[in-house]
């Protein structure tokens, strides 16, 4: 990234979108909220306290002897306690006489659904655990799960927590080399995928991708297949294994073992800026305090009567945290489903809500924008009056989608939370809280109790309000990631390097004159104009706060004038046409009158789809790759990579300044 130039001070973005909305929360959701405004001040007074009162929260077999040892950077949360995860999410409520709650309403994308309580769920996990025992899994095994959005995966992640073994889920949209790789670093003994899973009407295969990358990794000592769709599948005699089979025959009953509270739970992988992926590594004790605390305290759960929703897949990190960990373990009710929002139909998720009743939904910003561009009249059609909390994930939210979701969704009466965090913090960070914050549309807004991050600017001095900087956590927090497995060193350059002393995710951040916190996207999407650094995230909001975008990516390219130049890619609404010329100029007007003529884009395309990742995320790389007419990057990851060669295409022809 380029160096602040000397005129801006000590500012490292600017800081141009303004935001004067405020919507206090409803009178009867704060008088009996889970947080109230003094907690914030209690855990701010001792946050090791505070982090002790959150983990006596769970079961432990046996407790702690010290709170935090701290070793930069690596931490030890909760040392010498003991504890098992599948026992705190399931066990302990069945113990409790709750096995007849709903743990799981199960929605296949064909229509097909199950019901499971909290006592099928524990049979159902004991039984898997049993079986991964007989298949020669023990403690400290890697387990890869390959899944659909069906039950089973989440069983088969609790059977591992249960008996120790360290479970890697891989999403089951990644390609062949992409499980591959992650086969090879975590050195995985056992796969479990299906024969295959339902997107968007049809049933796609993930038993052959498995096949094609375990045949040359004779570490894989066996495949247990889940049947789902039924279709034919290759097999190999005496490494394959049938779900049925082997699950199914076993008993119910299996003794769960404590295990150190860290001692790992799961890695993960996540894109870097080299070829391989790095592993992140969560551990038990402290990862599951704080995934539960959060859970409860920023969606305000009240487990006897919410039905809680995260419509994201188990592959990310948001489905180990906010679908399995935190859910179960604060014995939830929550909503599963397999498929796409437009599958049958464009009103599949709404009706998803009427159906089953849900309170409390969160997905994620690029699904909210999808939905803008649909059109209000499809969610019309549901009733949605069961909401009371609202939550996005997965990056910034725009202004006007926040809007846009609050009054369509959730009726104009719903809290927002926009919560910041990542696969390496392991929970939420930075969020709104429901009972006692005032939403502000597209701001993360304040810490979470017990989190300390700061805005800071190069020299790493705190920004003043109205400041822009890097976003940094100070303090070490119990759901961090434990390190990049096999990999220390790779560990303390990507995230300890760049500030001595604290936690860098890599993300740009601004704080409002009101101290708010919000979030501007990666620092490499900033872009250094005429001397001033710009973020992406705010030149996106202000393009889709204009009534006829939906949604909007934004690069820098190379320019002679100015250093770099906008370039702005868009899509409209439904109602908003074609475009052409006249749009285009009145696009570039828009921004020029939101963020100032500074940020006015050089060039706007209109384009029917954005390059987006299986999880929603916008590829700008590749985008930055189009506006510079430089051969493309790796495409493997997109969902549709055939939008490229439209959106290059389309470039030569797009309007900048007359």
């Amino acid at each position: 990234m380029a160096e602040t130039p000397r005129e801006q001070g000590h500012e490292t973005l600017s800081n141009l979108l303004q935001e004067t909305r405020r919507f206090p929360p409803p009178a009867d959701l704060a008088a009996a909220a889970n947080v109230k405004p003094g907690d914030l001040e209690a855990a701010a007074d001792d946050r090791l306290a505070f982090w002790e009162e959150q983990a006596r929260r769970l079961h432990w077999d046996r407790p702690w002897d010290s709170v935090l040892n701290w070793n930069p950077p690596f931490a030890e949360w909760f040392g010498g306690g003991r504890l098992n995860a599948a026992v705190n999410c399931v066990d302990r409520h069945v113990d409790a006489g709750r096995g007849d709650r709903v743990a799981f309403h199960w929605e296949g994308e064909p229509g097909d659904t199950r019901t499971i309580t909290y006592a099928q769920l524990k049979d159902m996990v004991c039984q898997a655990s049993n079986a991964l025992l007989e298949l020669g899994v023990a403690k400290g095994d890697r387990v890869a799960v390959y899944m659909p959005m069906i039950p089973e995966t989440v069983v088969a992640m609790l059977a591992c927590a249960r008996i120790g073994a360290v479970h890697m889920v891989v999403f089951g949209g990644f390609s062949v080399e992409a499980l591959g790789t992650r086969l090879d670093d975590s050195e995985a003994k056992v796969v479990i995928t299906a024969d295959g899973g339902y997107r968007r009407g049809k049933a796609s295969g993930l038993k052959a991708a498995v096949d094609d990358a375990v045949r040359d990794r004779p570490a894989v000592e066996h495949v247990l297949v889940v049947r789902r769709t039924g279709q034919d599948v290759e097999w190999t005699e005496g490494r394959d294994v049938w779900w049925h089979d082997i699950v199914d025959r076993q008993s119910t009953d299996h003794s769960a073992e404590a295990h150190d509270a860290e001692h790992p739970l799961y890695i993960m992988y996540t894109s870097g800026t080299t070829a391989k992926p790095k592993g992140i590594l969560h551990t038990t004790g402290g990862y599951l305090t704080q995934v539960s605390y959060t859970h409860w305290a920023v969606f305000d759960l009240k487990a006897d009567t919410d039905v809680f929703w995260t419509a994201a897949d188990i592959g990310w990190v948001t489905g180990h945290s906010y679908i399995v960990y935190g859910p179960l373990s604060n014995g939830a009710t929550s909503v599963m489903y397999e498929g796409t929002p437009d599958t049958p139909h464009q009103g599949r998720f709404w009706e998803i809500v009427e159906k089953y009743k849900v309170t409390i939904a969160y997905m994620a910003p690029t699904a909210i924008r999808t939905f803008m561009k649909w059109g209000a009249d499809i969610p019309a059609r549901f009733d949605l009056s069961s909401l009371r909390v609202l939550g996005s994930v997965g990056e910034p939210i725009n202004p006007e989608a926040y809007m846009w979701y609050r009054t369509n969704i959730g009726g104009d009466r719903t809290p927002v939370v926009d919560t910041w965090w990542q696969t390496e913090t392991g929970a939420i960070m930075v969020s709104p809280l429901p009972g006692v914050s005032s939403g502000k549309p597209g701001a993360a807004m304040r810490p979470l109790p017990g989190v300390v991050v700061d805005v800071i600017d190069d020299e790493a001095r705190s920004v003043p309000n109205g400041g822009g900087g890097y976003i940094v956590i100070r303090e070490p927090w119990p759901a961090m990631l434990r390190g990049i497995w096999g990999d220390p060193e790779r560990y303390k350059k990507t995230y300890w390097s760049r500030f001595e002393g604290l936690y860098f995710p890599g993300d740009g951040a601004k704080r409002d004159e009101d101290g708010d916190i919000w979030l501007l996207g990666r620092v490499d999407d900033v872009m250094l104009i005429s001397g001033h650094n710009i973020s992406t995230t705010e030149v996106e909001s202000a393009l889709v706060s204009h009534p006829k975008v939906a949604e909007a990516a934004v690069v820098g390219a190379t320019d002679p004038v100015t250093g770099q130049a906008i370039v702005s890619f868009v899509i409209l609404r439904g109602e908003a046409g074609e475009g052409g010329d006249g749009l285009v100029q009145e696009l570039r007007t828009h921004v020029g009158e939101s963020l100032g003529p500074i940020a006015k884009p050089r060039q706007i395309l209109v384009v029917p789809e954005l390059p987006k990742t299986r999880s929603g995320k916008i590829m700008r790389r590749l985008l930055r790759d189009v506006a510079e007419n430089r051969t493309m990057g790796d495409v493997s990851t997109l969902t549709d990579s055939s939008v490229m060669d439209v959106i290059a295409a389309k470039l030569p022809d797009a309007k900048g300044d007359e």
